[in-house]
């Protein structure tokens, strides 16, 4: 390509070159039949010898020669033989740019000899008029004989400038695309092993900034990758724990059911939440697996008080050392939604544990309506959410704010939030508390809500 880029520049430059030739070659005919019947001026008749005249006109390679002087009136001529019919005739002194071009070309495509009669101003003096009648065949042979040094000096530098481009080429693009292509085919092969990557590249070119996105993707991937993988034997260990935990749970049941046949009233009071917890806690060990199984949690819809369901979470969590409540249901009764209970009780547990885990003593549950989703806040004064958490909040085994802790009670909160066709965002984290907001599209919910916005019977 770089070659025959390079050549037909140089067909655009021969053109106008091979024109200048011509005309450099015709008007040194002019010059040279100026200088010849000079001869003439030095004798006092201006005639010269037949013989003198003939080798004049053999030097100037013409038929003949005329000189006119217009201000003195003055013409002469070298003459031998009467030369034959011209067949064309051409005035230096008229000639265009393009014209020119094109009698360069009429003349290399001519194979017969012509005989010309050319018309100009001398080179010598700008005040003489040179006629000059001559054969085409010696400048066509001139013409030609330059076009052959103008072709090989272009193979010469179109291949010469081709040999730096190839370099230059493959140094420079070549050579780092074999390597990105050749990252991503043992990325493919091997795609968790860390010791294939890409070293870093200061480009600030296209494949410079390929080359860093494409080392970032493949760290992105490969972190993914391993965090599947521990998610996979998560699930091989809990699918191993799953048959035996539902038999022990199996057996808290039968357990609890006697209690409540029991005199006692505290026990009967406190009975039927036990048995809630272990029914959940049934639910839990089928469910679990849901998060690293393909597509979204199954859900069982149905309509509930969310008041209700934000009390029985309250009843779940730890109890303060002082005795006041650190679970503030600020709903009252009449909010009426439409959700899995169970996985919307999973994911306002999740909060609470994690708050009061971080220090919080207060975690207060309010709604709202904001344009067509209905919004449960979940809003605590604990110490905020550090900078790293935040960065991966939702992300599995990254976005734990404790040293202990997985990250996956807010990775399966916004699951089952998503399934649902909400979501879970962070509000705000800073040192007065951390506020996450439960999106329900208002299609699954139909709160009645107070003047100040709270949800009301």
């Amino acid at each position: 390509m770089t070659v025959a880029f390079v050549m037909l520049s140089e067909v655009l430059i021969y053109a106008p070159s091979i024109g200048r030739f011509r005309v450099s070659f015709l008007e040194g005919r002019l010059a040279a039949g100026h200088l010849a019947i000079l001869a003439l001026e030095a004798t006092d008749d201006k005639m010269v010898t037949k013989d003198l005249e003939q080798e004049l006109l053999d030097h100037v390679n013409a038929y003949s020669v005329a000189l006119t002087k217009p201000e003195d009136s003055i013409k002469l001529m070298l003459m031998v033989d009467k030369p034959g019919e011209v067949d064309a005739a051409f005035d230096l002194r008229r000639g265009t740019f393009f014209g020119l071009i094109g009698d360069a070309f009429m003349s290399l495509w001519h194979t017969d000899n012509r005989v010309l009669r050319v018309v100009g101003v001398s080179p010598k003096d700008p005040g003489t008029l040179v006629d000059v009648v001559l054969d085409e065949a010696p400048m066509r042979a001139a013409m030609w004989d330059y076009s052959q040094r103008i072709l090989a000096l272009s193979f010469g530098i179109a291949f010469f400038t081709a040999a730096l481009v190839y370099l230059s080429l493959h140094w420079l693009m070549v050579r780092p695309m074999r390597r990105i292509t050749g990252s991503m085919v043992e990325f493919r092969s091997a795609p968790e092993d860390a010791t294939i990557s890409l070293p870093h590249s200061d480009r600030g070119d296209e494949i410079g900034i390929a080359q860093r996105e494409l080392t970032s993707m493949q760290e992105g991937l490969r972190s993914a990758l391993q965090q599947k993988t521990r998610l996979a034997a998560l699930g091989t260990a809990v699918t191993k724990i799953n048959h035996d935990l539902r038999n022990i749970l199996a057996t808290a049941v039968l357990v609890s059911d006697r209690l409540t046949g029991s005199d006692d009233p505290e026990v009967r009071r406190v009975t039927p939440t036990l048995l809630r917890a272990i029914d959940r806690a049934v639910n839990l060990c089928a469910q679990t697996l849901n998060f690293t199984r393909e597509g979204p949690p199954v859900l069982d819809l149905s309509h509930f008080d969310l008041r209700d369901l934000v009390q029985d979470v309250g009843e779940e969590l730890p109890e303060p050392a002082e005795g006041s409540s650190v679970w503030l249901n600020r709903l009252e009764a009449g909010t009426d939604v439409e959700a899995d209970r169970d996985q919307l009780f999973r994911v306002l547990a999740n909060l609470g544990h994690n708050a009061i885990q971080a220090g919080a003593t207060e975690v207060a549950v309010t709604a709202r309506q904001s344009g067509d989703r209905f919004v449960i806040v979940v809003q605590d004064n604990g110490p905020g959410l550090p900078p790293r958490a935040r960065e991966k909040l939702f992300q599995p085994f990254e976005g734990s704010a404790r040293v202990d802790g997985t990250g996956l009670g807010l990775a399966i909160a916004r699951d089952l939030m998503r399934a649902h066709g909400g979501d879970i965002e962070l509000e705000k984290s800073d040192a007065d508390g951390t506020c996450f907001c439960l999106i329900l599209p208002m299609t699954q919910s139909r709160p009645k809500l107070t003047a100040n916005g709270r949800a009301a019977a």
